[in-house]
């Protein structure tokens, strides 16, 4: 291991130990003993699965209970604008200064999309008597000042780990959340089946489901599919480059955990809305609770609409059907140009199906499973396809800085 590699790691972790630390922050005015009765006693939920993936910063209501979310949820919405105008889309093109106007407008959403939620958050907060100690427009501005605050805070260190560091800021600081509280969760389940609570089937089912989800996901998210391209014989200047023959790999999930995460914010939004609108309203959030129908139906929606979106964001046919052309390369018996293209747009359709449905149903098996044995047990699919994603692509980085050679 070399020192440079070493110092990667200690930056790393010791960010995540501040992000730990910024979890055990309360906000002000709130009643810690009340706040611990609302994830006492009922099966899990909604509510427990956004606990999880913040480390119990939700349940302890601290200044980074919204994590890194909202400036996600504003990435992929920044992206998506970007789809619909050309002219925003002739900003990726404009180099570092293009970049850096994406990059203010991405900041600036995320701290209004986090200040909103604030806002939500606080004001469900003081509809239930008792738990806030002092309501009113004082709380109210405390809690969105905090809580962007500590946002707008996780952005800048998770671009810290990334640029100094090892792995993705991002997706350590979510995977983080979920990975501090899982030991507890497994506990909390083996308790109950050492109380009789819980059958030794059900136990072995839930285990060999996460084991079964882990190799699935592993598996899923290595499997690629590869167009043979061939580049004639061509002259340029005074070299002559030789018939050639590479390979355009496409990962079966080309989104990556982006649908998941747009989804996990999506039906979370909806929820709050609902808590905060008419009596009909609240009916319709009780349904959109993990395992509920209108929740499965909703979830699959958003990530299926979040994979086709993302995978069309990093992979234009038609831009990569020019680059070939360019350069001189072709697909064995497609013709170049629009026919490339079209070629190239149908196998990305097909493996973007596919890996829309694994992560469907990677994400809501667990759920249905969980659900329906009656477990209090909140380690679903986004949770666990975040840990497995992430050490993934943890590994991959650290095996050329450890083989350097």
């Amino acid at each position: 291991m070399t020192s440079e590699l070493k110092r990667r790691i200690a930056l790393t972790l010791g960010a995540l130990l501040v992000y730990r630390l910024g979890t055990y922050i309360p906000l002000p005015g709130i009643d810690a003993t009340a706040l611990s009765g609302l994830f006492r006693g009922r099966p899990a939920g909604l509510l427990d699965y956004l606990n999880l993936s913040t480390g119990g910063g939700i349940g302890r209501v601290a200044i980074f209970s919204l994590n890194v979310v909202p400036y996600v949820a504003a990435s992929v919405i920044i992206q998506l604008a970007m789809m619909a105008s050309r002219r925003l889309r002739m900003l990726r093109k404009r180099g570092a200064h293009g970049r850096a106007i994406i990059e203010r407008s991405t900041l600036g959403l995320a701290m209004l999309l986090a200040a909103l939620q604030s806002f939500g958050i606080a004001a469900g907060y003081q509809s239930i008597p008792g738990l806030v100690a002092d309501p009113g427009w004082l709380f109210v501005v405390t809690t969105v000042v905090s809580l962007t605050a500590g946002t707008m805070f996780l952005v800048w260190l998770s671009a810290q780990m990334t640029l100094f560091g090892v792995g993705n800021g991002l997706a350590l600081l979510l995977f983080a959340g979920s990975a501090t509280a899982i030991p507890a969760a497994f506990a909390a389940t083996l308790e109950l089946g050492r109380q009789g609570l819980l059958s030794q089937s059900r136990l072995l089912a839930l285990a060999a489901t996460v084991v079964f989800a882990v190799g699935l996901v592993v598996l899923m998210e290595q499997a690629t599919r590869h167009i043979t391209i061939r580049y004639a014989q061509r002259q340029i200047g005074a070299a002559i480059l030789a018939e050639r023959s590479s390979s355009l790999t496409l990962k079966l999930n080309n989104a990556g955990l982006m649908p998941v995460i747009l989804a996990n914010w999506l039906v979370g939004v909806l929820v709050i809305l609902g808590r905060l609108g008419a009596a009909w309203l609240g009916d319709v959030a009780a349904q959109l609770e993990p395992g509920q129908p209108l929740y499965l139906v909703l979830y699959t929606l958003f990530v299926v609409f979040g994979a086709f979106f993302y995978t069309a964001f990093v992979l234009d046919p038609d831009e990569s059907a020019g680059n070939l052309r360019h350069h001189g390369g072709t697909i064995a018996d497609v013709e170049p140009g629009e026919a490339t293209a079209a070629h190239l747009d149908q196998v990305v359709s097909r493996i973007t199906v596919i890996g829309s449905v694994y992560l469907a149903a990677i994400c809501l098996l667990p759920d249905i499973l969980i659900a329906s044995a009656g477990v209090p047990f909140s380690f679903g699919g986004p949770t666990l396809l975040l840990a497995v994603c992430t050490m993934l692509d943890l590994a991959a980085q650290l095996r050329p800085c450890r083989n350097p050679g």
